[in-house]
């Protein structure tokens, strides 16, 4: 190699270019990658969120002790390993040395005792808190019955966590991908306090951290140079963009300015399969959509007959070919086909009969319920997007087939979930679900009492019986049986009607590598690479 010193002036000039173009080749090099999200996070503070699209976002910040690889498989994450006890009651996890903060922290087994005793404190008021219920007195301590010191939490070590559970829970460890199961760093949010996600007070552990959120604009994340495994990240920049409206997203992509779109329009299905190829990406997914109706308004809402009626007419072969262009099914169960621990066969008794039989099975309970052609006026809220529109309008239409008149009212998406899990008033709305774990409870616990994505309020002994019953079940065959009959009931009331089983839609661009259709259609940016 041949070394050329210059002196004086002529190597200040040259010293400067070099800078000059050097900067330049750092910022050209740089790789940003445009991903839309379904909706802006309503919060940062992965205690208080619920939807997919804040899990999206904080699957790019956090690691958990496990984690979902590109394929949806399980593997290791801040946990290098694990083991579970005989009785299938306590996991030790041993955590691995070089997991750091973004503030270059060591992440300990104290700091995810922090997190789950604060997700379980009342104050905080997680609704998601249910989903560490197997955590042993979790429930107790959420419900202020006990302190959160008592929680089955304990850090034998700054590296060994011990978790014991109420009682063996099969799908344990998939549980822990979660958000809630997330760590937090304790000094951060014990000086910021609910200021702790803003910009240059966030600090997190994940393969990127925040540098600047813009509401309805975007949030940038550029890569944590203290992630464990920052040599294999290959995106150094992420620019998170809302787009409740899916063709929004559609034309950014298609003039290059956006390399994913979370969701598509349906209503353009047909134009994009033939134009965009192998970049439009649909594959089956763990989820339904659903129409949950405010069960405790004072009325005939209140009537599980009404509401059967309801559930009746909606053509759900109609929504799934027309309004969603083949790309969801026809759903007649709360519970989607083909979850692992469960039994087949369980579904709504008219699933297989004709339309119109179902208009007049329909008439002759909205007649016995006292409930005449005409008097009955309801209202379907659902949070923005073109394709919650066009169904919420299909419903109405097919309602108005028994003389039920619905008038559509459309909501902000931001912060819609919130307003249905803190009793927000309503008739019927538009809610998904899609499964946090491959297992029924999942989807049954949604409608316990108390639990805050209860959206209709609806309360039944017996169907928490069963449910407490089932998580008490050590056999997997008899607890599936007892899951069942749990859906049958929910079946027979439907205070909220089962409607499409989710397929995932992306828009991913030919120059993205790394994304892998799956089950859970989780796609963490720290897998991806842009071309």
């Amino acid at each position: 190699m041949i070394s050329f010193r210059p002196r004086g002036p002529v190597r200040a000039a040259v010293c400067s270019l070099a800078m000059l173009l050097g900067g330049t080749a750092l910022a050209s090099a740089q790789v940003t990658l445009v991903r839309g999200n379904d909706t802006d996070p309503a919060t940062l503070d992965h205690h208080k969120t619920s939807t997919v699209s804040e899990s999206n976002v904080l699957r790019d910040l956090y690691e958990g002790l496990v984690v979902y690889d590109a394929e949806a498989e399980i593997i290791p994450g801040v946990a290098e390993s694990w083991e579970e006890s005989e009785d299938g009651l306590t996991y030790t996890f041993t955590l691995r040395q070089d997991a750091q903060w973004s503030n270059g922290d060591p992440v300990t087994a104290h700091d995810f005792v922090f997190a789950y005793r604060r997700i379980m404190t009342p104050e905080t008021a997680a609704g998601y808190a249910s989903m560490l219920f197997p955590i042993l007195n979790a429930e107790a301590i959420a419900t202020g019955g006990m302190d959160p010191e008592e929680l089955g939490v304990e850090a034998l070590d700054d590296h060994t966590l011990q978790i014991t559970l109420n009682n063996p829970t099969p799908y344990f460890i998939e549980l822990l991908t979660h958000q809630t199961a997330l760590p937090m760093h304790p000094a951060s949010v014990e000086e910021h306090g609910a200021n702790f996600t803003r910009p240059g007070n966030f600090v997190t552990n994940g393969a990127y951290m925040l540098e600047s959120f813009v509401p309805n604009d975007r949030i940038v994340m550029v890569k944590n140079p203290n992630f464990h495994a920052a040599d294999e990240v290959q995106i150094d920049r992420i620019e998170w963009t809302p787009f409740e409206d899916r063709a929004t997203c559609l034309r950014r992509f298609e003039a290059g300015e956006v390399h994913i779109c979370s969701d598509v329009p349906a209503e353009q299905m047909a134009y994009m399969r033939q134009n965009l190829g192998e970049q439009l990406r649909i594959a089956p997914y763990l989820g339904t959509y659903y129409l949950p109706i405010k069960t405790t308004n004072e009325g005939p809402l209140s009537d599980p007959r009404v509401r059967q009626a309801m559930s009746m007419v909606i053509d759900r072969d109609f929504l799934a070919s027309e309004v969603w262009q083949e790309t969801m099914l026809p759903a007649y169960s709360l519970v989607p086909p083909g979850i692992a621990n469960y039994t087949d066969g369980v579904e709504l008794p008219y699933a297989g009969d004709d339309l119109l039989d179902r208009e007049d099975e329909a008439l002759a309970l909205l007649e016995e319920a006292g409930v005449a052609p005409g008097s009955l006026t309801i209202e379907l809220s659902y949070n923005t997007s073109e394709n919650n529109r066009n169904t919420m309008a299909a419903v109405a239409d097919n309602l108005s087939a028994i003389g039920i008149n619905a008038t559509l009212n459309e909501m902000e998406g931001s912060g819609y979930f919130n307003y249905l899990r803190e009793d927000g008033p309503f008739d019927m709305v538009r809610a998904g679900w899609i499964g946090d774990y491959n297992d029924p409870q999942n989807f049954l616990f949604l409608f316990q009492t108390g639990v805050s994505f209860n959206y209709p309020r609806w309360s039944n002994e017996e169907y928490d019986a069963l449910m407490a019953q089932a998580a008490e079940e050590l056999d997997l065959e008899a607890r599936a049986e007892i899951l069942a009959d749990a859906e049958r009931l929910f079946l027979e009331n439907v205070p909220a009607i089962p409607i499409l089983y989710y397929s995932s839609r992306a828009l991913v661009s030919d120059r993205v590598a790394g994304w892998e259709d799956n089950l859970m259609d989780v796609h963490g940016t720290r897998f991806l690479s842009l071309n």
